[in-house]
C-alpha cells in the first residue's frame, strides 16, 4: 500500500497540485491505513462501513468538521485514482458522508486597523524593516503567502514599480503602491544585503538565518504584530488578501481588475468581495448617518 500511495501522490504532482494539498492528502491517506490496521483490515479491503466508521471515530477523537471533511475528500480522490488504476473494483466511498462544516464569515480589517497593523515594525533594526517591507508588500499587493515568500529578485521591478508572482504554470504581473515600494527599495538597497549569506540567493524576503522566509516564519512574524497591535480580530496572511480586495472595491475599483490582480481563475470568487465591500459601507453608513 505503502507504493500505491506514492505512485498517487506522484500522480498528483502530475497534475500540479499545491504542495499543502499534496502533505494533506499524504497525512490523510496514511491516518486511514493506520486505523484500518489496527482494527485489522487492509485499505484493499475495506468496505463502506469500514470507512463510514472511521468518520465516527474521527469525531470521538475530537477532530472538527473541518478537519473531517477534508479528511474524506483526501480519501474519496485516492478510491477515485485505485478505480481508475483498476486496484479496486469499486468506488466504496461515493456514499461516505461528511459532517458539514459551517462557511466562517471572513475576517476583514478596517483601513485603521491595517494602517496600525502596518505600523508596528520597528524602522530601528533590520527585522523590522524587513518586515514593514513583507507587510507593505502583502497589503499593496493582494498576494498570498506562499506567493510573497516564493518572490524572486528577478521577479522584482522596483524601478517601473511592479512585482512578478508565479502560481503552477501561470504567471501575473501586479502593480505596486508607492507607499510599498518606497520600503520595499529601501529593504533591497539597504537590509537584504546584510541578511542574505551568499550572494547566490535569489529568494527576495530573507530570514535571520540567510535563508528563504518560510510560511511558519511569516505567520510568527504577522501573529506578534497582531497582538503589538491588539486587533482582536482573526488575523491570517489571508486576512490580509481579503482585506486589500474588499478595500479596492469600496473605493472604486473594477471587479475584473481586482479579479486579474488576485489570480482568480472565476469571477464568482471576485464578486464574493464586492457583497462584503456593500455590506462593510452600509455597516460605516449606519454608524455615521444621523437617522442611521
Amino acid at each position: 500500500m505503502e507504493l500505491i500511495i506514492q505512485d498517487f501522490m506522484e500522480y498528483l504532482k502530475s497534475r500540479q497540485v499545491s504542495k499543502n494539498t499534496l502533505v494533506s492528502y499524504e497525512r490523510d491517506i496514511n491516518q486511514l491505513v493506520a486505523h484500518l490496521n489496527d482494527v485489522g483490515k487492509k485499505m484493499i479491503e475495506a468496505t463502506k462501513d469500514d470507512l463510514q466508521n472511521y468518520v465516527v471515530y474521527m469525531q470521538t477523537m475530537g477532530k472538527s468538521n473541518a478537519t473531517i471533511s477534508r479528511s474524506v475528500a483526501s480519501i474519496k480522490a485516492f478510491y477515485k485514482y485505485l478505480l481508475k488504476n483498476k486496484i479496486v473494483e469499486e468506488n466504496i466511498t461515493e456514499e461516505l458522508i461528511a459532517p458539514k462544516v459551517e462557511k466562517k464569515e471572513l475576517s476583514i480589517l478596517t483601513a485603521k486597523e491595517i494602517e496600525n497593523l502596518l505600523e508596528q515594525p520597528s524602522s530601528s533594526d533590520l527585522k523590522g524593516q524587513r518586515d514593514k517591507a513583507m507587510l507593505e508588500v502583502l497589503y499593496a499587493t493582494g498576494i498570498r503567502v506562499t506567493e510573497l515568500i516564493s518572490i524572486k529578485m528577478s521577479d522584482t521591478n522596483v524601478n517601473s514599480g511592479y512585482i512578478k508572482v508565479k502560481k503552477k504554470n501561470k504567471e501575473r504581473t501586479i502593480p505596486i503602491g508607492n507607499v510599498a515600494l518606497k520600503f520595499l527599495k529601501e529593504y533591497i538597497e539597504n537590509v537584504r544585503p546584510l541578511l542574505i549569506k551568499t550572494e547566490e540567493e535569489e529568494t527576495l524576503f530573507i530570514n535571520a538565518n540567510g535563508q528563504k522566509m518560510t510560511r511558519q516564519g511569516f505567520w510568527k512574524i504577522l501573529k506578534q504584530y497582531k497582538e503589538q497591535a491588539k486587533i482582536d480580530k482573526e488575523l491570517t496572511p489571508h486576512t490580509i488578501r481579503h482585506s486589500f480586495a474588499v478595500h479596492l472595491l469600496q473605493n472604486g475599483a473594477e471587479v475584473k481588475m481586482v479579479q486579474e490582480i488576485l489570480g482568480h481563475t472565476d469571477v464568482a470568487s471576485t464578486l464574493m468581495y464586492t457583497q462584503m465591500a456593500d455590506m462593510k459601507l452600509r455597516d460605516e453608513y449606519l454608524k455615521a448617518h444621523p437617522r442611521g
